[in-house]
């Protein structure tokens, strides 16, 4: 029970940055209008930069530890055809929803791994919550500037919208905690055909819309939204790391030539390295000094 409270606690508030940062993005006044112009192109970068570290650094390879190579093409190629013909049938009934349809592309997949984690690994599902959550703010505010484009949207109705999109987030969540935690290759398949989709949406319809002619600045925040991405994997490997080193405390691993903190010299040169398996060491195994 407290896991499943949990799911629903930490993927809602990854959700409803959806909805916060298309509130920011209806308050955005900014002076002079030049400027305001370029921040706008700049946060579409940003969110273009994040979604592609989120297909280059979540999706794809941890979708990929699964999967054979084959499924693996096949998934990906799959998710970028059916963008490609959600992308075709959005224009034709003239609803601008590109950039929400790859807010949810990234957000559906993340809250099905979100709940899964808490299975494996659920000391990290605080941090990748809210590694979601920074990536979903800048979503939401290119998704809300596409569709308050349109005259048929409304500021409050597309914030209503995107809430109702960050309630979606904990039945995801959930459904990946009771479900695809023991189904791995079904939700690496999910992961691998939304990395498809994505990187469709990203070079069709989102960095075209990044480009401001004789502005050079805005590009820049596909870079710094691509970095948010690097960081925030850095971030969870290193508490992975971390985590791991905790379970397993009397696990020693010596440099060559050194002698550890229980008096075990390394092999020596020529007959292992550092990080070797063999010049790991567990202190409760006795073992003879060389």
């Amino acid at each position: 029970m407290h896991d499943v409270l949990a799911i629903v606690v930490w993927t809602l508030l990854a959700g409803i940055a959806m909805p916060v940062g298309a509130a920011v993005a209806s308050m955005e006044r900014i002076r002079p209008l030049w400027l305001e112009e370029e921040f706008r192109h700049f946060v579409t970068a940003f969110g273009g930069g994040v979604l592609l570290s989120a297909v280059g650094l979540v999706l794809v390879p941890e979708g990929a530890k699964h999967l054979s190579v084959f499924a693996v093409a096949v998934c990906f190629m799959l998710g970028g055809v059916c963008f490609l013909a959600l992308d075709v049938f959005l224009v034709s009934t003239r609803h601008p929803a590109a950039q929400a349809a790859a807010m949810l592309a990234d957000f559906i997949p993340e809250a099905l791994a979100l709940g899964a984690v808490f299975i494996s690994k659920p000391v990290l599902a605080p941090l990748l919550a809210a590694m979601i959550c920074l990536q979903n703010l800048p979503e939401g505010f290119n998704a809300y500037r596409e569709l308050a484009a349109s005259a048929d949207y409304r500021a409050g109705r597309i914030i209503l919208l995107f809430l109702f999109l960050a309630l979606i987030g904990p039945v995801f969540g959930l459904v990946g905690y009771f479900w695809l935690s023991s189904h791995e290759a079904l939700l690496a398949g999910v992961m691998i055909f939304s990395g498809g989709g994505i990187l469709y949406l990203v070079f069709q319809d989102i960095a075209p819309q990044a480009k401001l002619e004789k502005h050079w600045a805005p590009p820049l925040g596909a870079v710094l939204g691509f970095l948010l991405g690097v960081v925030a994997q850095m971030v969870v490997a290193s508490n992975e790391r971390e985590k791991r080193a905790e379970i397993n405390p009397h696990t020693v691993v010596v440099s060559m030539g050194r002698e550890n903190s229980n008096g075990v010299t390394a092999a020596p040169s020529g007959k292992g390295s550092v990080g070797d398996p063999r010049l790991t060491f567990d202190s409760k195994r006795p073992l003879l000094r060389q």
